[in-house]
């Protein structure tokens, strides 16, 4: 399994946060997204290879930009 950190804009609130862990849950091979406000960041674990590209696509569908993915 492997960990990744997505630095997030447009985050105000736990609502936020909520709908974009939900979101990146929905996409094939994410286990587990955990978002935290204050930092502006997600942290998620991935089986497999999961594209970079469904994880923003994700996040935007929550109404948020991507800024960057760190592994």
């Amino acid at each position: 399994m492997k960990k990744l950190k997505i630095r997030i804009d447009g985050m105000h609130c736990a609502s936020c946060a909520g709908n974009i862990e939900r979101s990146l849950r929905k996409v094939n091979g994410v286990k587990e997204a955990v978002v935290s406000v204050i930092g502006k960041k997600a942290f998620i674990q991935v089986e497999g290879n999961v594209p970079q590209e469904e994880l923003k696509k994700a996040v935007a569908r929550a109404g948020y930009k991507t800024i960057a993915i760190e592994e």
